[in-house]
């Protein structure tokens, strides 16, 4: 609940940073790498075990992607339609598991790919618009990022055998890594703004993010042993609920009759997944 509570909220320190010309891109590269340097202190055979497997690199690729997405989407976009269309999992992670794994859809999963994909039609097609398709740059950074998400936890499942630790590092490493990347070639481009480092405000901001993201993962990294898979989906919904109400209550996000609708059918197609049986192993 704490890590659900952090990713749900985090929408308020972005935008924070944001007013005091910090773009979400540098803010994710700089808080990442922060937390990855603390990681390496005293313990730099944690580097030699993500280097050694090849396969954390594209866990790593995947996460960062994830961040990088899900956190401008954020700052730019209505919280609540960004979450919602974020947590696309039952589509994605259908058809990755299909793809990468070769677990093979079943019908009942055929079905929460179906109301899944009628929510996100619900949510998407305005009077505005001829065709219910993502239309702003929030709307696909958060159907991107969704999409990384469902990657990366494929990728977490095929990389069982490394360390909890290895793991995290690898994750750290690439958000700070493709945050960075995309940080320094969009401001080539004009197109992202160089972080200004007049005053100290922007210090305590981005150090309290640092913070929030390390207690989540150490909750994340206690919890999720201890929990059964279904619970701990279920519980990282609730992020869903975190995210809407404070957004709702600061005026960052509008929750009309048609949000209602279509959230109510993605939350009810995860759900369904969380609470699914596990593939039968061969």
């Amino acid at each position: 609940m704490v890590n659900a509570l952090v990713w749900g909220v985090s929408w308020i320190v972005f935008r924070q940073l944001v007013a005091h010309g910090w773009h979400p891109l540098w803010t994710t590269a700089i808080v990442y790498l922060c937390i990855a340097i603390f990681m390496l202190v005293g313990r730099r055979q944690r580097l030699r075990g993500f280097a050694a497997r090849r396969g954390l690199l594209l866990l790593a690729a995947a996460a960062g992607l994830t961040n990088v997405g899900f956190n401008w989407a954020v700052t730019l976009g209505d919280v609540v339609r960004v979450v919602l269309l974020f947590y696309l999992m039952p589509l994605w992670s259908v058809l990755l598991a299909w793809l990468l794994l070769g677990e093979r859809p079943t019908p009942a999963a055929l079905a929460r790919v179906a109301v899944a994909l009628a929510g996100v039609v619900i949510i998407l097609k305005t009077p505005q618009v001829d065709w219910p398709l993502p239309n702003s740059l929030p709307d696909w950074l958060a159907v991107g990022a969704g999409f990384c998400f469902a990657l990366t936890n494929i990728f977490l499942r095929k990389q069982g055998a490394a360390t909890g630790e290895q793991r995290a590092f690898a994750m750290f490493v690439g958000c700070a890594v493709v945050a960075a990347l995309a940080a320094i070639f969009g401001s080539a481009l004009g197109r992202v703004s160089l972080p200004r480092f007049d005053g100290s405000i922007w210090i305590a901001w981005a150090l309290l993010l640092a913070l929030a993201f390390c207690v989540a993962n150490i909750c994340l990294q206690y919890a999720v042993p201890r929990l059964t898979a279904s619970a701990v989906s279920v519980i990282m919904l609730s992020e869903v609920v975190f995210a809407s109400g404070s957004s709702v209550a600061l005026g960052a996000a509008q929750m009309g009759a048609r949000v209602w609708l279509g959230g109510a059918l993605i939350l009810a197609a995860a759900l369904s997944a969380a609470l699914a049986p596990p593939p039968r192993v061969p």
